[in-house]
């Protein structure tokens, strides 16, 4: 069914829906109805979008290029400013280049393109340039309409101006309308050759940006491990200050509570110590007191026996 697809969609416009009722009847002749049904359910393309897919089928290698730039091109755009974009004028000649081999593909096909489907075929191949959605469905080669470049990109982007071919010599025109034989081989060489000699210029400019870029990168990285090594090595010595100063406060506080409880203690002693000394204050008096009394009763008692000596001479 994919063989059927392929071919399908290089059918020219006119006889698309022929084609399509031919494949599909195959398809049910073959016992194969949901290709059948996959078949009939395939659009008809327009002329642009047809000589688009005859275009990708039959110059695979310029197309692939062109991919290839478009991948380029859109990094680009998300790595680089505008300014830059803007000078990245390849991508015009390979735009234009390869609407003019669709044209050729399409005249050779019975088909020639007007101006107006032309710039249908230009715009598809700037949208598979500018996105990757479009980039996808051409890959696919079954377009069935001209695709569109979005608008977010820079001005002039992926909207290469038409460059009218030169119109051919008097009796190549005659040739052309009188027969539909295949365009003349050297001349479709030298063309297709012009074409991917545009591309790789597109391609080897991008790739020198790309290349000075990821210099810069390097060197904005270095810079920037350097720094975060600085800034890790400033953060572990602020750390070790932190740890040391934390120390610091601990010890402070430990010699603080010591000598609180120093002072405590010192007011204590010295309140003992005025007690101390109440209490010997006192206890002198006392001895004081006490002494006095003694020599009051010894007196007194001397005196007693000198009265009882008097009076009792004999001691009986």
């Amino acid at each position: 069914m994919e063989t059927a697809l392929d071919a399908l969609y290089t059918t020219p416009p006119p006889d698309f829906v022929a084609r399509r009722e031919e494949l599909a009847a195959e398809a049910r002749k073959a016992g194969r109805a949901g290709d059948a049904r996959l078949i009939k359910a395939a659009r008809r393309p327009t002329l642009a979008a047809w000589a688009a897919n005859l275009l990708l089928r039959s110059r695979p290698q310029e197309c692939e290029k062109l991919l290839e730039l478009g991948r380029a091109l859109r990094e680009a755009y998300r790595t680089l400013d505008a300014a830059e974009l803007k000078s990245l004028s390849a991508q015009r000649r390979v735009v234009s280049a390869l609407t003019g081999q669709a044209a050729e593909l399409a005249d050779a096909a019975g088909h020639r393109l007007s101006a107006a489907v032309r710039q249908e075929v230009e715009s598809t191949l700037g949208a598979v340039l500018a996105d990757q959605e479009a980039a996808d469905r051409w890959a696919t080669g079954r377009l069935h309409t001209a695709l569109t470049p979005p608008s977010v990109f820079p001005a002039g982007f992926a909207q290469p101006v038409l460059e009218r071919p030169p119109r051919p010599p008097v009796t190549e025109r005659k040739r052309r309308t009188n027969t539909k034989d295949e365009p003349d081989e050297p001349v479709e060489r030298r063309r297709s050759a012009a074409t991917s000699e545009a591309t790789s210029e597109a391609v080897d400019e991008l790739a020198e940006r790309r290349r000075i870029r990821r210099e810069r990168l390097a060197r904005a990285r270095e810079t920037a491990e350097a720094a975060a090594r600085l800034l890790s090595s400033a953060r572990t010595e602020e750390a070790e200050a932190d740890a040391g100063l934390g120390r610091a406060r601990e010890r402070r506080e430990a010699a603080r509570q010591r000598v609180s409880e120093a002072e405590q203690r010192l007011t204590e002693a010295r309140a003992e110590a005025r007690r101390a000394d109440r209490e010997q204050r006192q206890a002198e008096e006392r001895h004081r007191t006490a002494a006095h009394a003694l020599t009051t009763a010894e007196r007194e008692a001397r005196e007693a026996e000198r009265v009882l000596s008097r009076l009792d001479p004999r001691g009986g």
